[in-house]
C-alpha cells in the first residue's frame, strides 16, 4: 500500500473509531479496547482465511474416512487462530438488522476466549453499551476491501497508528504503548533471537515478540518451535494489548501483569537466552528501601547489590537486563540483550558510573548505537541502544572490545516531527554489526542485492525511456503537421504555440540524454558489468530537464487549446491527442520520475538510490571487512573506555565525519546538474540579450 493511501486509511479508521468516544460516555482508556478489539477480529479473520486455504490444501486424505477434520494446531503452525463460525468477521457483518450486534460481538470475543485459554479475560466484551447503528457502521468501515486483503505488515502499521493515537489522547498513563518499529527491528536483528527463552520485562503491546516472530519466519523457521516468549507489564491494559497482539500474529507467550521494580513474575534471573525491552526512561520514585529492591538478585554485580544513589531507575533496568541473561557454559552459549535507554545514561556519573564500570569489566557490553532525535512519537529526545552479549565474557579476543556506532545522522523523515530508518538504512547498520562480528556474508549479499536491484531497475528505466521517447516523437511529429485555418489563414504550430521551435530544439537535447542512458544500460546485459556511476549520474541529469520539457509542452498545448478553441476543431479532435499521446506520455513520465503526491519514487530515482546504498557500504568498507570509519563507527577497548571515564556514548569515540558536510553529497552528480543549469542560464541570457537589443532598436526609431 502506498504511503498516502495508508495515511488516508488510518485517518478514516481513526475518525470511525473515534465515534465510539463521541457517541458514548467512555473515557479514552475505556474505548481503547473496543476499537483494538475490532482490529483484532479483522486481522484474526484475515489470517484465518489465508491459513484455511493452506490447511485445506495440505490436509491428509484417508481412502475410507476422507480428509481429516482441521485442528487448532493446523492453524497455529501457520501463525493463525481457528475461529468459530460466529467469531468470524464476515458472519458479524452479514447479521440482519433485527440482531443485537453488540451482543453478537461480545459473544464472538467470548467464543475465542473459550478456545484459547491464554486469552481468557483479555478480549473486550462491552460492545453492548454502543448503539447497533454505530457498531454496524464501524463493522462496515473495518470491512472495506483494502482491509479484507490486508496482511500482517499493514495491520501492524494500523495497530501501531491506533496505539499511538490512544497514547496521544491520554489512554495510556505511562505515555508509550510501543517502541517505534525501526528500533524494534534494529534490536531484533542485532541480537538475533532464534532459540530458547525470549524475555521482555517491560513488554508493552508485545512489539518485540511480534518482530521476533517475523525474524524467525524470515529464517524459514517456525517461532512456536524455536522460542518461548515471556513478558511482564505493569499496566493491566498493556498486558491485555500484548496478549491480543501476540494472538493475532499466531504467537503465544506467558505475559504477566506486575511492576518489574518490585516483582520478578517469571523468575528468569540468569535463565534467559535473549532479553529485549524499551523500559520507561528516567523513572523517579522507586522505593529502594523495600526488601524486594535492597535484596534483588537482579542488581548484583561484582558480588553485591548495586543501588544507584539518585532517584533515576535507568541503572536498575540496565542491571536487570544483564542479570536475566544466561552465563556462558559448556552446554549453552551466553545470552544476548538489546534495549532502548535514555542517552544520558551512557555518561551518567557517580554511583551510576561505578555500575557502568563493573558492566564493562564483565566483558558483556557488546555494541552501543546512538540514535538521533524524533524516533518516538511522543518524545523528541535522542536515545541509545545498548547490547550485551555474555558469550563475550569467555572470548579472550572479543571480551575487551566494544563497537561504538553513531547513527544519529542516519534517518529518513516520516513527518516533520517523526524520523525512522528506511529498510536499507537498517540493513546497512546490521551489515556493520556483522562485519564487526567477523561475518562478511551479510555485507557481500547486501551489496550484491543493491547492485542487482539497481541493474534491474535500470533495465526497466531504459524500456520506459525508449517508450516515452517514441510517444514524445510521435506527438511532436503529429503536432508539427497540424495547421489551423483561421481568418482565411493557415496557422502553423509555431504560431499556435509560440515556444514551438524552442521545444523542438530542447527535445533534440533530451533525445541525446535519453539515447546515451539507454545505450549505457544496454551494456548491463553483460552480467559481469554492474551499474556504473555514469549511469547513476545520467539518470539524475535526465530527470529534471525531461520533466521540465514535458511540462512545458503539455502546458503549451493546454494554453493553445483554450486560446484557439481547439476542442471544437474537427481536425484537432480527429487527432485524439490526449488519448493517443498525452495520457501515455504522462503515465510514462510518472513511471520514470515518480508521483510526489503519492510519495512514490520513480525508476530514475530508484536506480540511483539502490546504487548509492551499495556505494554507501563499499565506500566505507572498501575491502568488505570491518574498519573504523570516522564519524560512524569505532571498535574501542576497555582501556579506551576507562580513559574516557567509563563513558559508553558512541559520539565520544567515533569522531566527526569530515569527508563531506553531507554524507549523501555526490560531487560528480552535482557537477552534471551545474552543467545543465549553466546551459539553461546561457540560453536565458541569450534570449534576454536579444530582447534588449530589439528594444534598443525600437528606442532608436
Amino acid at each position: 500500500m502506498k504511503g498516502k493511501e495508508l495515511r488516508e486509511l488510518e485517518a478514516e479508521l481513526w475518525r470511525a473509531a473515534d465515534q465510539l468516544r463521541a457517541n458514548s460516555k467512555l473515557t479514552a482508556s475505556e474505548y481503547t479496547m473496543p476499537v483494538l478489539g475490532l482490529i483484532f477480529l479483522r486481522h484474526a479473520y484475515n489470517r484465518f482465511r489465508k491459513a484455511e486455504v493452506e490447511v485445506e490444501k495440505d490436509l491428509p486424505v484417508h481412502p475410507q474416512r476422507g480428509k481429516r477434520p482441521v485442528t487448532k494446531k493446523d492453524f497455529q503452525e501457520r501463525n493463525a487462530m481457528l475461529l468459530p463460525k460466529e467469531a468470524q468477521f464476515d458472519y458479524l457483518v452479514s447479521l440482519s438488522e433485527d440482531k443485537n450486534i453488540g451482543e453478537k460481538i461480545d459473544n464472538a470475543m467470548k467464543l475465542i476466549e473459550d478456545e484459547y485459554d491464554h486469552l481468557k479475560g483479555v478480549l473486550p466484551k462491552n460492545f453492548s453499551v454502543f448503539s447497533s447503528d454505530l457498531l454496524r457502521e464501524l463493522l462496515r468501515i473495518f470491512n472495506e476491501e483494502v482491509l479484507q486483503k490486508a496482511e500482517g505488515d499493514l495491520f501492524g502499521k494500523i495497530y501501531e497508528y491506533f496505539l499511538n493515537k490512544f497514547a496521544m489522547t491520554g489512554a495510556q498513563e505511562g505515555g508509550e504503548f510501543f517502541t517505534p518499529m525501526s528500533l524494534v527491528k534494529t534490536i531484533v536483528n542485532v541480537i538475533e533471537p532464534d532459540h530458547g527463552t525470549v524475555f521482555d520485562p517491560a513488554c508493552g503491546s508485545a512489539g518485540m515478540f511480534v518482530q521476533t516472530g517475523y525474524f524467525i519466519e524470515n529464517e524459514g523457521l517456525k517461532p512456536v518451535e524455536k522460542v518461548t516468549f515471556f513478558g511482564q507489564e505493569k499496566a493491566e491494559l498493556n498486558t491485555k494489548l500484548a496478549k491480543m497482539n501476540m494472538a493475532v500474529h499466531g504467537l503465544e507467550g506467558k505475559i504477566q501483569e506486575g511492576n518489574t521494580f518490585y516483582e520478578d513474575k517469571h523468575n528468569l534471573v540468569r535463565r534467559a537466552d535473549f532479553v529485549m525491552a524499551n523500559p520507561p526512561f528516567n523513572v523517579d520514585g522507586v522505593d529502594k528501601l523495600k526488601d524486594a529492591v535492597r535484596k534483588d538478585p537482579r542488581l548484583i554485580l561484582g558480588g553485591k547489590v548495586n543501588l544507584p544513589k539518585n532517584d533515576n531507575a535507568n541503572y536498575l533496568w540496565i542491571q536487570y537486563f544483564y542479570n536475566y541473561l544466561k552465563s556462558p557454559s559448556k552446554d549453552a552459549r551466553g545470552g544476548r540483550a538489546g534495549f532502548v535507554m535514555a542517552s544520558s545514561a551512557s555518561d551518567a556519573g557517580h554511583s551510576e558510573k561505578d555500575i557502568r564500570e563493573k558492566l564493562v569489566r564483565t566483558g558483556a557490553v557488546d555494541i552501543m548505537i546512538a540514535i538521533g532525535n524524533n524516533f518516538f512519537y511522543t518524545r523528541s529526545l535522542p536515545c541509545t541502544l545498548w547490547f550485551f552479549d555474555r558469550e563475550k565474557e569467555v572470548d579472550t579476543e572479543r571480551k575487551d572490545k566494544v563497537l561504538m556506532l553513531d547513527a544519529r545522522k542516519i534517518y529518513r523523515k516520516v513527518t516533520s516531527k517523526v524520523n525512522d530508518f528506511s529498510p536499507e538504512q537498517l540493513q546497512n547498520l546490521i551489515c556493520i554489526v556483522n562485519l564487526y562480528r567477523g561475518n562478511t556474508k551479510k555485507f557481500e549479499s547486501t551489496v550484491k542485492d543493491y547492485l542487482q536491484t539497481s541493474a534491474d531497475l535500470a533495465q526497466k528505466t531504459a524500456e520506459a525511456t525508449t517508450e516515452l521517447q517514441n510517444h514524445w516523437q510521435k506527438l511532436l511529429e503529429t503536432l508539427s503537421k497540424f495547421s489551423l485555418k483561421q481568418d482565411s489563414q493557415d496557422l502553423a504550430m509555431d504560431t499556435i504555440i509560440p515556444e514551438w521551435r524552442e521545444i523542438e530544439s530542447e527535445a533534440k537535447h533530451i533525445y541525446d540524454l535519453q539515447n546515451a542512458l539507454i545505450a549505457d544500460i544496454a551494456l548491463l546485459d553483460n552480467p559481469a558489468k554492474p551499474v556504473s556511476a555514469e549511469i547513476v549520474v545520467q539518470t539524475k541529469a535526465l530527470r529534471k530537464p525531461q520533466d521540465k520539457l514535458i511540462k512545458q509542452l503539455l502546458d503549451a498545448i493546454s494554453t493553445a487549446t483554450k486560446e484557439y478553441q481547439l476542442s471544437k476543431n474537427k481536425n484537432w479532435k480527429a487527432l485524439d491527442v490526449r488519448a493517443k499521446y498525452i495520457s501515455p506520455l504522462s503515465a510514462l513520465q510518472q513511471q520514470l520520475s515518480g508521483n510526489p503526491d503519492e510519495e512514490e519514487p520513480g525508476l530514475l530515482h530508484e536506480t540511483e538510490y539502490f546504487y548509492k546504498q551499495a556505494q554507501w557500504l563499499t565506500s566505507r568498507f572498501p575491502d568488505g571487512v570491518y574498519i573504523d570509519v570516522e564519524g560512524l563507527c569505532k571498535v574501542v577497548t576497555r582501556a579506551d573506555i576507562e580513559a574516557k571515564d567509563w563513558s559508553l556514548s558512541p559520539g565520544r569515540y567515533v569522531g566527526v565525519d569530515t569527508s563531506t558536510t553531507d554524507e549523501d553529497f555526490d560531487y560528480q552528480e552535482r557537477l552534471a546538474e551545474i552543467h545543465l543549469e549553466l546551459e539553461g542560464l546561457n540560453e536565458e541570457a541569450f534570449a534576454l540579450a536579444k530582447t534588449i537589443s530589439e528594444n534598443f532598436k525600437l528606442l532608436a526609431v
